[in-house]
């Protein structure tokens, strides 16, 4: 595996820790959550921008993502 995948997934596992966090989740419902609203798609395709941002910037730019395609967090 290359660094960037290992930096890519380190990230994102990160993320989804602060996201369970910010809005009292485990972070396997925050997961399935990320996934059904299109917020772990978000982040994929924007990964080069998101994670130059705080993590707080990031979860709140995910949860807006999320509740535009359906997700009731906010």
């Amino acid at each position: 595996m290359s660094r960037e995948n290992r930096n890519i997934i380190g990230y994102t596992v990160a993320l989804i820790s602060e996201f369970a966090n910010h809005f009292g989740l485990r972070p396997r419902q925050a997961y399935a959550y990320l996934k059904r609203f299109k917020g772990l798609e978000h982040l994929q395709q924007h990964y080069g921008v998101l994670h130059t941002q705080s993590f707080d910037d990031t979860v709140e730019a995910l949860a807006q993502v999320c509740a535009n395609n359906g997700g009731g967090l906010r």
